[in-house]
């Protein structure tokens, strides 16, 4: 699937904002300079920054270029951010195996009912990936994709290792906001072997429905993390 130039800017500056790379009121380069660094057209260019208008990242005006806007979106592993963009904002050194999946599933765990409104789907893409942080297992996170028109996604492996990036420059799929579920629990067999902690240690679980830009499209996690070594936060 050939990804649209625009899109691949898009998600690249996306990025950069997100991190902190580029701060809140700060300019962005101009279009000459990301033409330059793209090799793209100034329409090509416009278009990445038009969709980055729409969502809300930046501001534009004639005479003064783009402007990015008051964050939507904090720093830290209770955020809306995916974990790639907080393991590199915050010079961590990070690594991902992919314990099950992608494979397709029905959302069958209890856990999910108080986030579930009148859910369409029946089939979703499951995975399942264990984090670490520094060499330490910090999280254990089990994700459910809505299977609809993701051509190729079973088969084929994330862009980066990050599920956003993927759904956005492969789907045009962003996501935009989340409702999230908090608790202390003690941690079974299973996550404790996996994050390498004694069993019913205490752990963080986090319930997630992720709101997509696409019309009834939902992305559930279930996460369970070793805040032992790293405290987890909303923040940078």
């Amino acid at each position: 699937m050939k990804i649209p130039l625009y899109r691949q800017i898009q998600a690249n500056l996306k990025e950069k904002i997100t991190s902190g790379q580029y701060e809140e009121g700060g300019l962005l380069p101009s279009e000459n300079d990301l033409c330059g660094e793209f090799n793209a057209t100034r329409m090509t260019v416009r278009q990445a920054l038009n969709e980055l208008v729409k969502e809300g990242y930046i501001t534009r005006q004639h005479g003064k270029g783009s402007t990015v806007s008051a964050s939507r979106k904090s720093l830290g592993l209770l955020s809306l951010k995916g974990w790639t963009e907080v393991v590199i904002a915050s010079d961590r050194h990070g690594k991902t195996f992919v314990l099950a999946g992608p494979v397709i599933k029905k959302l069958e765990d209890a856990a999910f009912k108080p986030l579930i409104d009148a859910e369409s789907h029946e089939d979703f893409i499951f995975i399942k990936r264990l984090r670490s942080v520094e060499d330490l297992p910090m999280m254990v996170e089990q994700t459910y994709i809505p299977n609809e028109n993701l051509p190729n996604f079973t088969s084929e492996p994330l862009l980066e290792g990050s599920l956003f990036r993927t759904l956005l420059i492969r789907y045009q799929i962003d996501v935009q906001s989340m409702t999230q579920e908090v608790r202390a629990v003690a941690a079974d067999k299973e996550i404790a072997n996996l994050l390498k902690i004694k069993p019913k240690s205490p752990v963080l679980h986090l319930l997630r429905k992720y709101k997509t830009s696409k019309e009834g499209f939902y992305l559930y996690s279930s996460i369970y993390c070793n805040t032992e070594k790293f405290a987890i936060s909303s923040f940078n």
